[in-house]
């Protein structure tokens, strides 16, 4: 039987404004990426959603972005590469502080919106900003856009890496994701996306918007959490999952 985990994007509620039902989010998916504060998020939200993953026994990533609050991190900012090296040691390092404060511990890494984006397209981006945050956490599982510039990045470095898919987003066919602005880059139907991602994982592959298949490794689908469907689409990706025998839990890593 194949296994595959289910990661969500979390603790990006800020204040008194909440965004995501991260609770129920919890019950449904094996790794929270839990924002660091720069993109979204705040101290008090962090070690709340940190506390509800540690009580869920779902594996706890650190979710470093653009210090871009207004812009929820989906701007592309141009920053000196040492300032950006910085910005992710300080974000990687609240999380690991307010882990270890909670009895819990952050296993994985994950870059937000733009900063992921840019950092597919770019190794020498990827490499600089991921070889910041193994300088904090040389034992941290850095997750990957699969079939991107990053997972060169990964392998230059020789850390552990998992291979990253979106249940929601359409690709081009360079790996990429289709550009939010465009018709039909978001799906937000839960039935296809279940399917889509079953397709995928069956076939080791990204499927694109052409039909082309990319052959990767798919060790964790993401399923984003600040829709208003994201709860049913999570329930109905993982219900399609295991029907068709590919059982969820929490990636362990690849140095492959």
């Amino acid at each position: 039987m194949k296994q595959v985990d289910l990661n969500a994007d979390m603790g990006e509620s800020f204040g008194p404004w909440k965004m995501g039902d991260d609770a129920a989010l919890l019950n449904t998916v094996s790794s929270a990426n839990i924002a660091c504060g720069a993109h979204a998020g705040d101290p008090d939200v962090m070690a709340a959603t940190m506390a509800l993953a540690r009580d869920n026994g779902v594996g706890i990533g650190t979710h470093p972005g653009f210090p871009d609050l207004q812009g929820f991190g989906r701007r592309r900012m141009h920053v000196p590469i040492a300032s950006l090296q910085n910005s992710i040691r300080v974000q990687v390092g609240g999380s690991l502080g307010m882990a270890r404060a909670l009895g819990a511990k952050v296993r994985h890494l994950k870059l937000h919106g733009a900063m992921s984006n840019m950092t597919c397209e770019d190794e020498s981006m990827a490499y600089a900003l991921y070889e910041a945050a193994l300088s904090v956490d040389p034992n941290l599982i850095i997750m990957v856009l699969a079939a991107t510039e990053q997972v060169k990045a990964v392998q230059s470095l020789g850390c552990a890496y998992a291979c990253e898919i979106f249940a929601d987003r359409a690709y081009n066919d360079d790996a990429t994701l289709v550009d939010r602005s465009k018709q039909g880059a978001v799906i937000h139907d839960a039935e296809l996306a279940g399917k889509r991602v079953v397709e995928m994982v069956q076939a080791q592959a990204i499927i694109t918007e052409s039909g082309k298949h990319i052959p990767t490794p798919i060790d964790t689908i993401c399923l984003h959490g600040d829709g208003a469907t994201a709860v049913q689409m999570a329930n109905t990706v993982r219900n399609k999952l295991e029907v068709s025998k590919i059982s969820v839990g929490t990636f362990s890593g690849r140095f492959d």
